[in-house]
């Protein structure tokens, strides 16, 4: 009787472990940016399973570490900026642990005839 008791408590701590873990995963922020033109950059912050995230903190940071823009995606999730003269890249901050950056050679022009929803002009 006792070993049964051990073996279906580590069972229920293993399922715990693997309900919880999956649900910290599913809330890990993801970011993407692209040109909208040679000097205007739109960036969109959401969790990995598709919330918005309007209101987060994104920033523009110099390789030297010094921030040169910040700002709080609005109600679609978004954040426009002009790109910086100087090397950079973007850090969408969520809270402790969950960071994420877009290092600026990602920074790119949308691929031809696939421009994301939320890079399209009403």
């Amino acid at each position: 009787m006792f070993r049964t008791e051990r073996l279906t408590a580590r069972w229920l701590l293993a399922l715990g472990l693997a309900l919880g873990s999956a649900m910290v995963l599913a809330h890990e922020p993801v970011a993407r940016c692209f040109l909208l033109d040679e000097s205007t950059v739109r960036c969109r912050g959401a969790s990995n399973d598709g919330d918005e995230m309007q209101g987060s903190r994104m920033e523009v940071i110099a390789l030297d570490g010094a921030t040169l823009l910040e700002g709080k995606l609005g109600v679609d999730s978004t954040w426009t900026f002009k790109k910086p003269a100087q090397p950079f890249y973007v850090l969408f901050d969520t809270g402790p642990g969950l960071q994420v950056t877009v290092e600026q050679e990602e920074i790119t022009a949308p691929p031809r005839g696939r421009t994301p929803r939320w890079m399209r002009t009403p």
